[in-house]
This record gives structure tokens, sequence and C-alpha cells, in this order.
């Protein structure tokens, strides 16, 4: 039997990410786990350089992290009749996937769930993949979804007509 008590959904606020959420939202309903949302901000002093940061810097970091805590709260809005444990974190990183990592390691994450946006293998070679970088780093199994990828978790309305029927 698998035992999934807490499961982690790293976001970034797009569709990807999106569709993650809906299956760690389900999973942690039928497993009757602790949902623990995470988005990495990125790190402007790293990004930006030490220069600059003495004079602008903080504040655009934390009106990052502010705006970022902001999109978390309204995406985590749980009105479900069987609402589910949620636990929302905004953490600063020029290093997302080892931040999720890291994440899951201090939590005891027993299933993370990311989105990933599918490029293609010239902008995989060029980029690189934090979903990738995720699966081989990670402490516990990781599940990457796409964001049009066959759903397997149905909307509300056609799980009612579907029990109904």
């Amino acid at each position: 039997m698998i035992a999934l008590k807490s499961i982690l959904v790293a976001t970034d606020f797009g569709e990807a990410s999106d569709a993650a959420l809906a299956y760690g939202r389900e999973m942690a309903r039928a497993f009757d786990a602790t949902l623990h949302v995470l988005h990495v901000a990125d790190d402007v002093y790293v990004r930006l350089g030490g220069d600059a940061y003495v004079t602008v810097l903080p504040e655009l970091q934390k009106d990052l992290e502010d705006e970022a805590q902001r999109k978390l709260d309204s995406l985590v809005i749980d009105n479900d009749p069987k609402p589910i444990t949620v636990k929302k974190a905004v953490v600063t990183s020029s290093a997302t996937a080892a931040c999720v990592v890291q994440y899951a390691r201090d939590n005891d994450i027993n299933l993370i769930i990311v989105g990933t946006h599918g490029r293609g293998a010239v902008a995989h070679l060029l980029m690189g993949s934090v979903a990738e970088r995720i699966v081989r780093t990670a402490p516990c199994p990781v599940l990457i979804v796409r964001e049009h990828e066959l759903d397997f978790v149905l909307p509300d309305a056609l799980t009612t007509t579907t029990t109904q029927a």
C-alpha cells in the first residue's frame, strides 16, 4: 500500500503548474495528505549583481516575493466540501530545482508533482529542465504533468454526472 502523507506541488504560476496543482489537490484528497504548494521566487541579488542591490534590489526582491505570495494565496483557495490541509511557501533562490528538492527533504515529502512545458530537444538542450533536475535529485517519487496531457482528474461537474449515471 502506498502511504502518501505529504505531497508537494511546485508552481511557477503557469498553465503546466495549474495542471500539476489539480493533480496534487486530488491526490491529497484521495490519500488524506497535506498538500504543500511551493513557489521559488528568483533571487534578484544573484541575477542582477551585488552592486545594484544596495540601492534598488532589496525593495524589488520584497515586491517579487509579496506578489508571489499574493498569487499563491489566490491559487490555493479551497472551497471544496471536503477541504484539504494546505501549506503554502514562497522561498527565494537562484536554483529552483535544488530549492524544490531541499524543501522536499526538509518537510518529509512523499511525492513531488511538477508541471513541464514540454519544450523541444534544442530548447531543452539550451535551457535545461527544472523538472528533469528535480527528477534526478529528488528524495521521493516525482510526477511530471504536461499542461495538455490526457487528464485523469475530472472536473467536479463530470464527476457528479459520472457517478449518477
